[in-house]
């Protein structure tokens, strides 16, 4: 029995898309859930977590720089978030004749719907 269920609290769900038209589409981003590596994202990727109803810190991270959002989660909540790598200019210079350059890394609500009774 996971701890969702031994808590008796409906659980709500947190789901991250990799699929910006802006994105980099470069190397993997990180995700963290309060501390925790929960896996990670290449471009074209999602990724949905369970967790208990509470607040909660969600990181990203391009290992170039990284990005931390609080949350407060309330049972049945359905959120949805959208991160991706950007780069300037110059780091498109970078990228194309070296490979690798420093990028951006950003997380941000998507509009989500209230969960169905």
């Amino acid at each position: 029995m996971s701890d969702l269920q031994d808590s008796g609290l409906a659980a709500g769900r947190v789901t991250i898309f990799r699929n910006s038209p802006d994105d980099t589409q470069t190397r993997q981003i990180k995700v963290y859930l309060d501390g925790r590596n929960r896996g990670e994202l290449m471009y074209g990727d999602s990724m949905t977590l369970d967790l208990p109803p509470g607040a909660h810190v969600l990181r990203v991270d391009n290992t170039w720089n990284h990005k931390d959002l609080a949350m407060e989660v309330r049972p049945g909540d359905e959120l949805q978030f959208l991160t991706k790598s950007s780069a300037g200019k110059f780091v498109w210079f970078l990228l194309g004749f070296l490979g690798a350059g420093p990028m951006h890394v950003s997380i941000e609500p998507l509009p989500s719907r209230p969960p169905q009774p």
